[in-house]
């Protein structure tokens, strides 16, 4: 069976020209989503994966964007449906996964996808080395420096000012202050001291 699958955004509500196309396709089912072109949201086509399509069925669409708005997301979509034994049909673009020649074009996809990813991991990487051999630590500041720690420190240990309120002196959260405190010890006693005067 072919099942159809159009996508209308916000900006073009008319569906029309997609429904059309998938009919005409010979799709037996066609199902419309629609939703904001920025979500990712696609509940009718999580439906549509889940219950609808089965074994050796075909999902139509007019153009790959209206499946996912980002290739790792339609490499995704388009490699669960393959374990599936599902085809793919993409009318724009000519694409189809029941063929081999549809299938090389996705796994050429795939692998442009990959790589990708590949690049990005080994440009982090070494931006990582340049800056630690630069001397910069990788990660984000500490969010107490040390003279922080030690002013909140010796204003719990006084017991008049409530731990709440050094925390926003700090301008961090309580939590977070029992964490940089906690990195030197003492914060038993600190937090016990706050419960006898709580």
């Amino acid at each position: 069976m072919r099942v159809g699958y159009a996508r209308v955004s916000t900006i073009d509500q008319n569906p029309e020209l997609q429904l059309e196309a998938l009919r005409r396709a010979g799709c037996e089912k066609v199902f419309t989503e629609r939703g904001s072109g920025a979500a990712d949201d696609r509940p009718e086509l999580g439906r549509i994966l889940s219950d609808v399509l089965r074994t050796g069925d075909t999902l139509v669409v007019w153009k790959l964007d209206r499946l996912a708005r980002s290739l790792k997301k339609l490499i995704a979509t388009a490699e669960e449906l393959e374990r599936a034994k599902i085809g793919l049909v993409s009318l724009t673009e000519s694409i189809d996964t029941t063929t081999p020649g549809g299938m090389l074009t996705f796994h050429v996809f795939g692998a442009i996808a990959q790589f990708e990813r590949a690049l990005i991991r080994e440009r982090t990487t070494a931006g990582l080395v340049e800056a630690r051999q630069r001397g910069r630590k990788g990660g984000r500041p500490p969010a107490m420096r040390p003279s922080d720690i030690a002013a909140a420190r010796a204003l719990m240990k006084e017991g008049s000012i409530p731990v709440r309120n050094i925390a926003q002196r700090m301008g961090v959260s309580v939590a977070t202050l029992y964490r940089h405190i906690g990195k030197k010890g003492g914060v038993t006693k600190i937090v016990e001291s706050e419960e006898a005067h709580g």
